[in-house]
């Protein structure tokens, strides 16, 4: 039962209300009340996140960061339970922390509109700018090579290899596109052994959700911090053009809708630029639209992937759900690719 949490953060049961909370798709979320008092609840998904002391390691090392020298900056540190810890295990239940619920404030699922994408772009920069002191051995990794693009390239050519077979057949169109664009690898490749690339403390999941806003949509803070750890620039970036950029998500079957909005991708560079110009190598920031390319592609690389192995990681909701999410990301690709010499000025 999911009361059993509370003694462990001095709440008492008879004066506490819980309700499902939020639209994530990993954690288990809940909204705690007690004598009054708001709370987020989250159950940490341990079939992702082997090792849910890594992340309670990695936020206890960013809070005390912050903390010390930039405490005017608004941290959603964990709740310390009654025994000073912000996580705790309760048998045959699992991992819990606690959040404060933070007044005023309100997330999106959709971006809306490009001044939206703008408060969430200079949030997400302005998380790792004000990290980039922070002494990256701390960290732990709470995802093995999670935007390791070189990797999942191996596990597609090795999924071609040793894959359902019929399945293969029917992918030949989309697993040609992938073969043409896995120059896209190259460079990944390249990048992580050019030292104008640096690795900083990058949040990689930076959907338009895991951003506070206020009442007047202004960005407050970065929220759920499970897959901060070091990384590239190009996660960030990346992941905000494959999520902001269309007004269709992934889901989409209808490829006729996705197309790429140009005033969101110049609020993006505008909004995450303000904040990380002086931290970038000029390097880097001529690879900002290759970060787009870099994000959309891997994902491609996986839904396909994961199609020819049977749907092992992905969920899939009816047959062929993988292919149908690896054609959008691909028509996503391209679309984002005509835009190449537009959107060079806005960097």
């Amino acid at each position: 039962m999911i009361r059993t949490v509370l003694p462990a953060y001095g709440l008492k049961e008879e004066d506490t209300s819980i309700e499902s909370f939020g639209t994530g798709l990993i954690n288990n979320t809940w909204k705690v009340i007690s004598a009054g008092k708001p709370y987020i609840l989250q159950r940490i998904n341990q079939k992702v996140f082997k090792q849910p002391q890594d992340i309670a390691g990695n936020i206890k090392l960013i809070a005390g960061y912050l903390s010390q020298y930039h405490p005017a900056y608004r941290f959603v540190a964990p709740v310390l339970s009654v025994t000073g810890d912000n996580m705790v295990f309760i048998k045959s239940e699992g991992f819990f922390r606690l959040f404060p619920f933070v007044a005023g404030s309100h997330s999106k699922d959709v971006v809306e509109t490009p001044e939206q994408a703008y408060q969430a772009a200079a949030q997400f920069g302005r998380f790792t700018r004000l990290l980039s002191g922070i002494d990256l051995s701390g960290f732990k990794i709470t995802i093995p090579s999670f935007h390791d693009l070189a990797l999942r390239y191996e596990q597609f050519l090795a999924a071609l290899k040793k894959g359902n077979a019929e399945r293969i057949s029917q992918s030949q169109e989309l697993i040609k596109i992938i073969s043409n664009h896995s120059g896209i690898v190259k460079v990944y490749e390249q990048m992580k052994t050019d030292p104008a690339f640096r690795l900083r403390v990058t949040h990689h999941d930076t959907k338009i959700s895991n951003i506070l806003f206020d009442k007047e949509d202004k960005g407050l803070c970065v929220i759920d911090l499970d897959t901060v750890m070091p990384g590239y620039f190009i996660s960030d970036a990346g992941d905000m053009m494959r999520t902001y950029l269309s007004p269709v998500s992934e889901e989409e079957n209808d490829f006729s809708k996705i197309e790429i909005r140009d005033d969101y991708y110049k609020a993006i560079v505008q909004g995450y630029l303000e904040e990380m110009k002086d931290e970038l190598t000029e390097t880097e920031k001529k690879h900002f639209f290759y970060a787009g390319k870099f994000m959309i592609y891997m994902q491609a690389v996986r839904f396909l992937a994961d199609y020819i192995n049977n749907d092992m990681y992905y969920v899939a909701k009816y047959p062929g759900h993988n292919l149908i999410r690896a054609k959008n990301q691909l028509t996503l690709l391209s679309r984002l690719l005509d835009k190449k010499t537009l959107f060079s000025r806005f960097n």
